[in-house]
Parts: structure tokens; sequence; C-alpha cells
């Protein structure tokens, strides 16, 4: 008991009631909780952030014949990633992921110096006779 409950006058509750509250909250089964659902939402998380955008360039539609596709990934994924982000959006398992880094370029506007920023593509070859579907909106 504090200090301040003994000058508001409130009196300590007896140990008993806390006692049969106990068991009533461990009849609840243990099967209730679903710590499933938690790490999907987790995953989840780190899926929508692995693919930034599909690349519609000359180049990619032109790799696209065999069945390679080109995306603009996260600068933090790697293959595994991308891989399960593939699959988890568009249904089909890469056979192979090549990715590639490109560095900011330094650029000047008039007497300011900066850099584009940092950059992560990601080729993504597919079997043979499997097609992912990229809308663009241009």
């Amino acid at each position: 008991m504090s200090i301040l409950d003994k000058l508001k006058g409130k009196e300590e509750k007896p140990k008993e009631n806390a006692k049969e509250k106990a068991p009533a909250m461990e009849e609840k089964p243990q099967a209730a909780r679903k710590p499933q659902a938690v790490s999907k939402r987790k995953n989840n998380k780190k899926i929508v952030g692995v693919l930034v955008k599909p690349l519609v360039t000359e180049k990619a539609a032109f790799i696209g014949q065999y069945g390679q596709y080109i995306f603009e990934v996260s600068c933090k994924a790697n293959k595994i990633e991308i891989a399960k982000a593939i699959e988890s959006i568009y249904g089909v398992r890469p056979i192979s992921i090549n990715i590639i880094r490109t560095r900011g370029k330094q650029v000047r506007y008039g007497k300011t110096l900066g850099q584009t920023k940092k950059r992560k593509k990601a080729v993504i070859t597919l079997k043979p006779g499997e097609k992912i579907e990229i809308h663009e909106g241009v």
C-alpha cells in the first residue's frame, strides 16, 4: 500500500480476490492465440517495401520475350527477399535473380552541386511458359 493511498483513505484489497481471478484467466485455451497471423503481417510489410516498381523500357520489353522482367527494388533488399516478394505478389517462383546497383550521379544545377539517388534493379528470370502481367500507367 502506497503512502498516497493511505492519505486518500483507500484500503488494500484482499489477495483472495486476485487468486480467484487467476484460475479464470488460465482456463482460456492456448489455441485461441494466433501467432502465425502476426508473423504474416510482419512479412507483408517487408514484401510491400521490397518491390518499388516494374521498369518498362525498351530493353525490358525486349528481354521480356525470353521470360525476364526488370523491377526497381529497395536498396536494402537481397535476392531472397525479392524472390519471396515476386512469389507472393505474382504467384510465380523465379529461376534466378540478378541484381544491378547504380550509384547516384553527380549533377550540377548552375552553382549548386548535387547527386541523383542511388538505385537497385533486379532482373528476374522465370521458367519457360510463365508470365507476369505488368500494367504501367503512362
